[in-house]
């Protein structure tokens, strides 16, 4: 895990030095542009009317941004903050890069969870029953339906529940904006769950049918493979019904590669965002505030939570290996030989 999370700095690190558009080149450019604030500067501001600015003024600005010093010193500085979670301050929102994200954050894990929490409660029942009618009138039409919903990408799926039932041009059904109205303070407690869900409905619908087909086809796939099993057969020659053989020797084996995957999607629930999504329905989440933060290269956010979310990443991949263990006693990570 440590030289996987080094390797991602490093190399992401090395990837911005060559970026052009730097923070130091979009301040020259706006204070050439015009000026500190917008407006003709006076003779005591950094822009000096059409002369531009001075090396001694650039010296200052690499200083600001802390451009003076060398970059594998940057680099060791960043990684020895970063160690202790300090990841600085964003040079345009002018707000600590934790503060930032953490302001952030439930918008993001609004939508991620409650999709987690959907495609699991939804594909693993559904999974089931596809496995045991395999080849039925349930198996085909419940089939057609999920691969259709994964060919429809999710952003244009909220374009097409904005049209159809957010005002659109048929109905005005379900708000637009946000995951609460402007008045959620002044509701009862009540009122505010219903609102916030009230506003979840649209964009959890536009993110989660995509994801339906694949879990539900890796649970279906993975129940038949154990159903065509020789245990199976022996089990039901002794007499046992169809449910016991199912829930008591089938479903403890097939539902491992699912149980395993659990650890990472639940922790990645919380912390990822969906940029198309959020941009529909502006929604002010994580995954707005990464396209922000690369195309404002504003540093500190972009390195600072790639840090973090590769933490995160490398973590839950632990916890799925770990996963195997507890869930199948087959599995060992001891060298036996």
């Amino acid at each position: 895990m440590v030289p996987t999370l080094f390797g991602v700095m490093l190399i992401t690190f090395v990837v911005t030095q060559f970026v052009p558009g730097g923070p130091v080149e979009r301040m020259i450019a706006q204070l050439e542009g015009h000026g500190a604030m917008g407006e003709s500067s006076s003779s005591g501001s950094l822009y000096q009317g059409d002369k531009g600015l001075d090396q001694e003024r650039l010296d200052q600005l690499n200083v600001l941004y802390g451009f003076d010093k060398p970059a594998w010193r940057r680099f060791v500085d960043m990684m020895g903050n970063y160690l202790v979670f300090d990841f600085g301050e964003s040079y345009y929102h002018h707000k600590s890069v934790v503060e930032l994200v953490l302001s952030k954050m439930p918008v993001s894990m609004s939508l991620g969870l409650w999709s987690f929490l959907i495609v699991y409660s939804t594909c693993i029942p559904l999974g089931i029953s596809k496995a045991v009618h395999d080849g039925s009138s349930f198996d085909m039409l419940s089939s057609t339906a999920i691969l259709v919903g994964y060919a429809i990408p999710g952003f244009v799926l909220g374009i097409i529940l904005i049209v159809f039932f957010g005002g659109g041009s048929f109905f005005n059904i379900f708000p637009l904006r946000g995951i609460v109205s402007d008045n959620f303070s002044e509701l009862g407690l009540f009122d505010q769950v219903l609102d916030y869900f009230w506003h979840m409905v649209l964009p959890i619908i536009a993110s989660t049918v995509s994801s339906l087909a694949v879990m539900t086809l890796l649970t279906k796939n993975s129940f038949l493979e154990e159903i065509r099993k020789q245990y199976v057969l022996t089990a039901r020659a002794k007499g046992l019904s169809e449910n016991q053989v199912l829930y008591k020797h089938v479903f403890r084996n097939a539902i491992i590669p699912i149980i395993t995957g659990f650890p990472g999607s639940f922790i990645t629930a919380f912390f990822t965002g969906s940029l198309l999504i959020e941009q529909i329905f502006s929604l002010d989440g994580m995954g707005l505030l990464a396209y922000e933060s690369v195309i404002q290269r504003d540093y500190p956010v972009v390195l600072g939570t790639l840090y973090f979310f590769t933490i995160i990443g490398l973590i839950s991949r632990l916890l799925s290996d770990l996963s195997y263990v507890l869930v199948d006693p087959r599995i060992s990570f001891e060298n036996n030989s």
